[in-house]
């Protein structure tokens, strides 16, 4: 019952974990000046809390007894696209963000993007396309566009010269 949920912030807790703990490492170019972080961390802070609220409100609205449950498929679907697509992504960022060479990591990050792009459709268009409401749906965007948007951040500061 609750998988979801803590998949759902597996990600921004060890993000914010892991840049505490390695605040100091050269790769992440954290600055004892304002704004102390790159631009694209910011973005990434924003747009992923964004993306968190929204997925925590989704996961409410479905406990709630008087709306519609999900089935046991939808929460697996859920699940995979969280636990098979979003944490392996997470891991294979943070490697390439502390890589001297993290081009190494592009092709992998491109599967499991495209891998979880794929499960995320298939929740959608499976189960989301003619059921949900506005409210749902708005959540559903949230969570969809925020992590999208914090994920190209990411993206670009790991790949760009700076």
């Amino acid at each position: 019952m609750y998988r979801s949920l803590v998949l759902l912030l597996v990600p921004a807790v060890l993000f914010v974990s892991l840049l505490w703990t390695h605040r100091y490492a050269p790769a992440l170019r954290v600055s004892a000046d304002f704004p102390f972080f790159p631009w694209q961390f910011w973005v990434m802070g924003i747009a992923g809390t964004i993306a968190t609220i929204g997925g925590v409100l989704d996961w409410r609205f479905h406990r709630d007894p008087l709306r519609l449950q999900l089935s046991a498929k939808e929460r697996e679907a859920e699940a995979a696209a969280l636990g098979l697509g979003g944490v392996p992504m997470f891991v294979l960022m943070w490697l390439a963000m502390n890589s001297q060479r993290p081009h190494l990591y592009l092709v992998p990050i491109v599967v499991v993007l495209i891998y979880t792009v794929v499960l995320i459709c298939y929740d959608e268009f499976v189960f989301h396309q003619r059921r949900c409401g506005p409210q749902e749906t708005r959540y559903h965007r949230m969570l969809v566009f925020g992590n999208g948007v914090a994920w190209l951040a990411w993206f670009h500061f790991i790949f760009s010269a700076g």
